[in-house]
């Protein structure tokens, strides 16, 4: 009897110390989890709703809040109590609301990991799903079309004597091209028959893409003598002016000025932006011109410029800017025509046509893509919140994780997209109000394309990061985890093949470049040669080229590049990788399968299987004990037959004060048959639905049968359970449980009448008043809820 007594007394102690590891834990801690996995809990019938009764309560750690027709009544806790119970409610919510596997103390459970991890796979699978039709929603087939249909009409369409853009190659080129195809493609007044088309000055290119203000063709300059002429030469050589260089600029105003074709403005006063070119970075600055609504008066401006050598020696770049506006597709396509003359001579022609979505919300889609912006941002606060809960529990070891890096990166991209989405829709707005109150201005729409374009590089930058970011998820799988232990694990070899192969690859990269630079386009600078070997390493290269520009080195440097770097050093980083999935791959083999997703399914399916039958014997042992009474029930019969079939007084209580609407401790014949009715149609839906869960249930184990697999002496056997045996062993773990728990209430009447005898003998040693300890022993007892068979298992066992 003694060691019964110390053994509760432990397990309230064990019940005490597990809450204060609890509270200490902080963040870490998981309810019902503490050191080791908890024994299954036992599970609380329908008919009673348990409320925590005090703070170190195993129930109030282990109990589910399912609903039925008693609830306790409200005495029992205290105010401070409740007020604890409520702040722990308050955490517990946090935890479970952004709880993750870095907020969880998942080390040793491995069933709350892959929980854990699930649920944190579905909420971002949601997020994905929501930031994919975020992306899509901003992009349309129609503007490749669109951009294509631009790129022929200006860029391809040849004039009367066969010069396109494309094809500029000196000043007189260009001459040629902008009285003639840019003329043509920017101002559309009539139709195909030459009928007018009543659009009085406005442009409709295609007929459907309307010209925003006017065109503006602008230059850059350099000044004389910007470069030094050798001593022999100066006498013949007059005028020297270098390659382009911003230091070097001309800034001063030369022939007619008498305009601002003619003055140097700067880029701030040009609201201007560079420009990257194929030779050089351009700035914003220069000389422009704008020209005008209709097509005879910029033929004349662009006569004007011609006839006056607008364009000279000093010039390095000429840009021809405008832009239009499709309202059948919602599109803006911001069109630069770039003419740059190098220091060499002539002129090479370069363009960028930007067909991006500037006015967002028209359609109901667009709206429909507002709202799913509008969820996006609460996704992106929630993850904020998850990040710095775990920032705040791992400090500065959250770092060490590669998934905890690319978290922060997609976080902060989203955050710049927000930001820029909101500064992109008042900019627009501005825009579009100055050029509807002047539509004769030059529509600077550049700048606003530039960013929209970066804007929906970084979006497609980010959805890749977020794709790769499930991987962190279905990492609880081995067979998933091959991928990420095969190059973590080979990092280091391949680092250092990395090294050598490189010292090899820019060897021959510097080596193609002096050799052949002058001559092949494809070597003709170091980045281009490094971007060629790549080519070559797969398949993509022009050997007649190599061999014509030096016909001794180049098969020399051709057929050892591909020996080396294709045959020898390529091969040795396959064999890296290789290797070491090998190794990976047997020893995952080897390994014992962890906990997966079906197992944590079956777990939970046989969970509220058993829970449905624990409910449907509460309500059968509450029928029989109305039946065992005769005319009315006391309070008192009613405790005592229900306490013996292993019921709680709590429960007892709760279920009786439900129906005992006159509060005198008996249940007349009313509240009985008031009772009995209730119970049998919980009685009766709990049966409906154990039999439609056992009947799905049953059709899975007929198609695949449970599999329960023992390792012993290194063989594996595998039984199989059919259903009625499942059945029969249900029925006797229900039946033993409900005999261990009459068992133990028997103990607990042991424990109350050794403790008065203890008193009894400590008042007869001692003779100090005499102090009820039966009593409080009691009290302790009727507020602890009911024991069952894992009870008195300390949770640190």
């Amino acid at each position: 009897m003694k060691s019964l007594n110390n053994r509760a007394d432990s397990h309230l102690t064990g019940q005490v110390e597990c809450e204060l590891d609890s509270m200490g834990n902080g963040s870490w801690v998981n309810q019902g989890y503490c050191g080791s996995p908890p024994p299954p809990p036992r599970a609380v019938s329908t008919i009673y709703n348990p409320q925590p009764l005090y703070k170190g309560s195993t129930e109030s750690m282990y109990k589910l809040d399912t609903p039925g027709p008693f609830h306790y009544p409200s005495e029992g806790p205290q105010a401070t109590e409740k007020s604890q119970v409520k702040k722990r409610g308050c955490c517990s919510f946090i935890k479970g609301f952004w709880g993750t596997t870095l907020t969880e103390n998942t080390s040793d459970n491995r069933e709350l990991f892959v929980k854990t991890t699930i649920r944190e796979l579905v909420v971002y699978l949601v997020f994905l799903v929501d930031m994919c039709l975020l992306t899509y929603g901003m992009t349309s087939s129609s503007t490749y079309y669109y951009t294509n249909a631009m790129t022929n009409l200006f860029v391809n369409t040849a004039s009367a004597s066969g010069v396109s853009f494309q094809s500029i190659g000196t000043m007189a080129d260009f001459w040629t091209f902008a009285q003639g195809p840019l003329l043509d493609g920017l101002y559309w007044n009539t139709w195909y028959n030459n009928q007018s088309m009543n659009n009085g000055d406005q442009s409709f290119i295609y007929y459907e893409n309307m010209l925003l203000g006017v065109p503006r063709i602008r230059q850059i300059k350099i000044k004389n003598n910007s470069c030094s002429i050798p001593k022999d030469f100066q006498d013949e050589i007059m005028g020297c002016y270098d390659v382009y260089n911003e230091k070097k600029e001309d800034d001063l105003s030369f022939g007619l000025i008498n305009g601002t074709a003619w003055t140097y403005h700067t880029e701030k006063a040009m609201n201007g932006s560079t420009y990257w070119g194929l030779l050089a970075t351009y700035s914003g600055a220069g000389y422009y011109q704008d020209l005008s609504r209709t097509k005879d008066e910029s033929a004349a401006i662009l006569a004007e410029l011609m006839d006056n050598l607008w364009l000279d020696r000093g010039t390095r770049a000429v840009f021809i800017d405008f832009s239009a506006y499709n309202a059948n597709i919602n599109m803006f396509c911001v069109i630069t025509l770039v003419a740059e003359f190098p220091a060499t001579g002539g002129a090479i022609s370069s363009y960028q046509i930007r067909t991006v979505k500037l006015i967002r919300y028209v359609t109901r889609w667009d709206f429909f893509v507002l709202g799913c912006e509008m969820f996006f941002c609460l996704f992106i606060l929630y993850y904020i919140v998850e990040e710095i809960l775990e920032l705040r529990i791992h400090k500065f070891t959250y770092f060490k994780s590669i998934w905890n890096i690319l978290d922060i990166v997609i976080i902060m991209l989203a955050i710049v997209a927000i930001i820029f989405n909101i500064f992109r829709t008042v900019k627009v707005d501005n825009l579009l109000g100055n050029l509807l109150h002047d539509p004769g201005i030059y529509a600077d729409f550049e700048f606003l394309a530039f960013w929209q374009t970066q804007y929906n590089n970084m979006n497609a930058v980010n959805l890749f990061f977020a794709w790769i970011k499930i991987f962190k998820y279905i990492s609880f799988n081995k067979t998933m985890t091959q991928l990420s232990s095969t190059l973590g694990r080979c990092a280091k070899d391949i680092l250092g093949f990395a090294i050598m192969f490189f010292i090899v690859f820019f060897a021959y990269a510097q080596l193609g470049y002096l050799l052949f630079g002058t001559v092949v386009q494809s070597f003709s600078t170091f980045t281009t040669c490094i971007s060629t070997q790549f080519r070559i390493i797969l398949g993509d290269f022009n050997y007649d080229a190599i061999d014509s520009a030096n016909r001794v080195l180049g098969p020399i440097y051709f057929v050892t590049y591909v020996f080396f770097v294709f045959f020898v050093l390529l091969n040795m980083f396959l064999a890296i990788i290789n290797d070491t999935y090998s190794e990976v791959k047997e020893e995952l083999a080897s390994q014992k399968d962890d906990l997966q997703i079906t197992d944590i399914i079956k777990q939970s399916y046989m969970k509220t299987f058993m829970k449905l039958k624990l409910k449907k014997e509460k309500i059968s042992d509450v029928q029989k004990a109305l039946q065992s009474g005769s005319g009315e029930i006391e309070f008192r019969d009613f405790r005592e037959t229900l306490k013996g079939m292993g019921h709680a007084d709590e429960e007892i209580s709760a279920a009786f004060s439900q129906f005992d609407c006159d509060k005198n401790q008996i249940l007349d014949k009313d509240e009985q048959e008031r009772m009995i009715r209730e119970l049998e149609e919980k009685r009766n839906a709990l049966s409906a639905e154990i039999n439609d869960l056992g009947m799905n249930y049953g059709k899975e184990l007929l198609e695949k049968p449970p599999v329960i697999s023992t390792e012993q002496n290194n063989h594996s056997c595998q039984t199989t359970v059919d259903w009625e045996q499942f059945q029969s062993l249900t029925r006797q773990v229900v039946h033993l449980e409900s005999s261990v728990a009459g068992i133990a209430s028997k103990i607990e009447l042991i424990m109350e009448k050794l403790g008065s005898q203890k008193k009894a003998k400590w008042n007869e040693t001692v003779g100090k008043p005499n102090i009820d300890v039966s009593m409080e022993i009691g009290q302790k007892s009727s507020t602890r809820p009911a024991l069952h068979m894992d009870s008195t298992f300390d949770c640190r066992m």
